[in-house]
């Protein structure tokens, strides 16, 4: 039976999915779930998923859910190349770091300043208070400055000499419309650097399929009146 990915390129966690599965020759079956349709919110994909979260893995009777979990059961599934997530105890171990500390610091920052700077007024027509926006993009720059000086320092990749997960899955953060808008790679050519050597590991063909739905987001027609009510309750933590 063949793997099967419920994935929406909207979402980071998907790409980042998406592009070590392609990447890594894993054959699968792509079901499409459209966030903006709310179709995660569905019963039928509750049955996969009762989280109504994607991505989402299944693999015959085996359901697997966060983005995280399905990365690390397809490198070891598949025997992907090492350096994607190393058997070495340390080198391991600094993948672990830093995927562990991204859910709560780089993601957050990124996923408040998104639909602060993006999503609430383009696609859900509600502004943001200016000081809420400006606390948002602060704390987000504080996050890259760690990512600069924890992470990468002077080594090519976040954890080493080789690219590894830890890198797709903060390059893919860091690949969304608010990025051009806070020059994110425009004011820091380290990692401006870095974006350009993960590119070239993943390829640049895969790297634009991936992003390409995303970065034109602020093209997105506006939310049906009913939907645009569900993610305005479901996302009031995301203007504080």
């Amino acid at each position: 039976m063949v793997l099967e990915l419920y994935l929406d390129l909207m979402s980071q966690p998907c790409r980042a999915v998406y592009i070590f599965a392609k990447k890594n020759g894993i054959p699968f079956q792509l079901r499409t779930v459209e966030l903006f349709k709310g179709q995660h919110y569905t019963d039928s994909f509750a049955q996969v998923n009762p989280l109504k979260k994607v991505p989402a893995l299944k693999d015959g009777d085996f359901i697997l859910a966060e983005s995280v979990a399905i990365l690390l059961y397809l490198s070891r599934k598949y025997k992907a190349p090492d350096h994607w997530y190393p058997q070495d105890l340390q080198a391991r171990a600094r993948v672990d770091e830093y995927l562990s500390w991204q859910h709560t610091a780089l993601r957050s920052c990124c996923t408040r300043a998104m639909w602060q700077k993006l999503m609430f007024p383009v696609i859900l027509g509600q502004n943001v208070p200016p000081e809420t926006l400006t606390s948002t993009l602060a704390e987000l720059d504080r996050c890259l400055q760690l990512l600069e000086d924890k992470f990468l320092r002077d080594q090519p990749f976040l954890t080493g000499p080789n690219i590894s997960v830890a890198d797709l899955v903060a390059i893919t953060e860091l690949m969304h419309p608010v990025s051009a808008g806070c020059h994110v790679f425009e004011s820091r050519p380290k990692l401006a650097a870095w974006r350009r050597r993960v590119e070239a590991a993943v390829g640049e063909d895969l790297f634009q399929e991936a992003h390409a739905v995303v970065l034109k987001a602020k093209d997105m027609p506006p939310l049906e009146p009913t939907l645009k009510e569900a993610f305005k309750h479901s996302l009031k933590s995301l203007l504080q």
